[in-house]
């Protein structure tokens, strides 16, 4: 259980150093800056942890797929980035094909 909460950790980290990446304004800001080389970090260290027990290609499904849907979020909340009816049907067939390996794969997780 707690892999899955380092997977959880690895996706929130990753998030706000990609938010953070737009915000250093091409590394020009030195805190978001900062926060990006730290996030990132933080980001492949716990997805590391991950990948004791989660098999590679489930962990890098729900991290791509949810990274993308709270990135996505935090463009929209944070920079004021319009989505149209495209790019939410399409976020939504992501973060759908995540919960489908979840809930039908029949991948093993150790």
């Amino acid at each position: 259980m707690k892999d899955w909460l380092f997977l959880v950790a690895a996706i929130l980290a990753e998030v706000i150093a990609t938010s953070s990446l737009k915000a250093s304004v091409g590394f020009t800001k030195l805190w978001p800056s900062v926060i990006v080389v730290l996030g990132y970090g933080l980001a492949f260290y716990f997805l590391s942890l991950a990948l004791r027990t989660i098999p590679v290609g489930i962990a890098y499904a729900i991290w791509a797929g949810l990274g993308i849907a709270l990135i996505s979020l935090a463009g929209w909340v944070f920079f004021g980035q319009k989505l149209d009816a495209a790019s939410i049907v399409g976020i939504g067939l992501i973060v759908a094909g995540v919960a489908v390996i979840n809930i039908f794969s029949k991948v093993s997780v150790h």
